[in-house]
């Protein structure tokens, strides 16, 4: 249990972030859950039946002024902040690449890469500065940090481009007691996924179903990285559906 440990996780109304917000509720930890509607976030604190160490924040990853808000907000309640999971993240349509316009292209690099940098950039200023000093932040890559799905090009340009992020931000945090590693997660099943249940598009231009796993080993693998002391770094993680089409895809 790791009692009056804080954490924030992004994109924690639904799906991955719900799951592993409530998992680190059920370790002992306080939880800031941050997402983009209100009423997500009132669902999921009620939800988790620890409200008094549950609170949702309503935020634009994208806005530094957003951004610093949801920490501001997560230290005058908590005290500090101890866990960042980036899980805060979007898509664009599955359309070929030259059809997609530029305000496409724009909102998932802002959400998905801009995003992550900018609540990184707010734990340093947060975590250097506690006592204790540090931290840990881990990233949601994707399978997409590794091999693409066709039409994919801003998704899994912005989740390779995580990966160089996890890695500067490994480094860059030695000095202040900061560790990031990065969970690369395929096919979880939640509402999201649910469609890869009934076909998605494969390399060779067919539609096939794809094996899914339970969201909640995504969770319980969110806390094990969060659970090692500092000294200790999970630098990255493929969890994924056992037999999907990641080794051997395309």
């Amino acid at each position: 249990m790791s009692e009056g440990k804080v954490a924030i996780v992004t994109g924690g109304g639904t799906g991955i972030g719900k799951h592993s917000a409530f998992a680190l509720l059920q370790a002992g930890y306080s939880v800031t859950i941050a997402g983009r509607r209100q009423e997500m976030l009132d669902e999921a604190v009620a939800e988790s039946e620890v409200s008094d160490r549950a609170l949702g924040v309503v935020t634009d990853v994208s806005d530094p002024e957003s951004v610093a808000n949801l920490f501001g907000k997560t230290v005058d309640k908590f005290g500090r902040v101890d866990v960042l999971f980036n899980n805060a993240g979007t898509g664009a349509p599955s359309i070929p690449l030259e059809e997609l316009t530029f305000e496409q292209w724009t909102r998932v690099v802002n959400v998905n890469l801009t995003g992550a940098f900018l609540c990184t950039q707010e734990a340093f200023r947060i975590m250097k500065g506690q006592s204790p000093m540090g931290g840990r932040i881990i990233n949601n890559g994707s399978i997409s940090a590794h091999v693409p799905r066709p039409n994919s090009a801003p998704y899994t340009s912005t989740k390779h481009a995580m990966t160089g992020l996890t890695k500067s931000t490994s480094l860059d945090g030695r000095k202040y007691n900061i560790v990031c590693g990065q969970i690369d997660i395929g096919n979880a099943l939640t509402d999201m996924t649910a469609k890869m249940q009934k076909g998605v598009p494969q390399a060779d231009g067919s539609m096939k179903e794809e094996p899914t796993m339970d969201v909640e080993h995504v969770a319980d693998a969110v806390v094990q990285m969060a659970e090692l002391p500092l000294e200790s770094n999970i630098q990255f993680m493929t969890i994924l559906a056992s037999s999907m089409p990641f080794i051997g895809r395309g």
